[in-house]
């Protein structure tokens, strides 16, 4: 089986780490290298929303098209060491509808130290900010979610992040919800109003709780939500000051011998940017 890569939905909460050819199972115990450890909660945060909503009075920062984004994913199979692929992704959006996208192979963990890449059909290591790729893509239109500009009104906010799920009954379960703020983030870099209408939505998302003050993977305070799902974790971090999100990551919940994992070990996260 090829490399698979898992950012994108619809996810499958059984096993969802890229897998590659040959790959060997390791020793249990012996962690693979580079990968983050589990964020811990400390002590209760800061009722977001009500800053949030403050934020968004100020009226700014504002809205814009693109992201910018590190993410990481934990690669395993049952016959190689698990491998882990950090990077980040810049796209950019130019008055004519047209976008750049640049996807570059780094660790903020680790800066200059060499980092491992899925180009091709095996994992190779790669000098740090190696350029993946530069794509320059004619100019595009679309009125439809996630493309969408996304409104700064909780309720209409709510149905458009249920469009982006595609459910096909106008409802969203929590974990539709999350993939689908992954998929609006990876699309739009949100301003004030916008982040206050998402945590409009998100403090009504059932089995969301709040799980203390975190730091994020690049350093930043955050306040952390939770939500349990069979075998896995998935985190959503906030800026505590202005409900703006940072994070989004998913962790293992349980020992699996098959590929050498324990409960806590991060599947993926993504670290999103101004």
């Amino acid at each position: 089986m090829g490399p698979r890569r898992h950012r994108r939905r619809p996810r499958d909460h059984a096993h969802r780490a890229a897998r590659w050819p040959g790959q060997r199972a390791r020793r249990r115990g012996t962690p693979p290298a580079g990968r983050p450890g589990p964020l811990h909660g400390r002590t209760a945060g800061p009722h977001v929303a009500e800053l949030a909503a403050a934020a968004a009075a100020g009226g700014s920062p504002v809205l814009r098209k693109g992201t910018h984004v590190q993410s990481w994913s934990h690669g395993m199979s049952d016959d190689k060491a698990p491998v882990t692929l950090p990077e980040e992704r810049v796209v950019r959006w130019n008055p004519d509808d047209s976008h750049t996208e640049v996807v570059v192979a780094t660790d903020p963990r680790h800066p200059g130290r060499p980092v491992l890449t899925d180009e091709g059909d095996e994992p190779r290591l790669v000098a740090d900010g190696h350029v993946r790729c530069r794509t320059t893509y004619p100019p595009s239109w679309s009125d439809a979610p996630p493309e969408a500009r996304p409104p700064h009104d909780p309720a209409a906010l709510r149905a458009y992040l249920a469009e982006t799920a595609r459910t096909g009954t106008g409802g969203l379960s929590t974990s539709e919800l999350l993939d689908s703020v992954q998929e609006l983030l990876d699309h739009w870099t949100l301003g004030a109003a916008e982040s206050a209408a998402l945590v409009g939505v998100l403090k009504d998302a059932k089995g969301l709780r709040p799980a203390g003050q975190v730091t994020d993977r690049l350093g930043r305070p955050g306040q952390a939500y939770v939500y349990d799902v069979p075998g896995e974790r998935r985190m959503l971090i906030l800026d505590p000051r202005t409900g703006a999100v940072l994070g989004l990551e998913s962790a293992f919940t349980a020992d699996d011998r098959r590929y050498g994992v324990k409960a806590g070990d991060v599947m993926e996260y993504s670290a999103w940017m101004r």
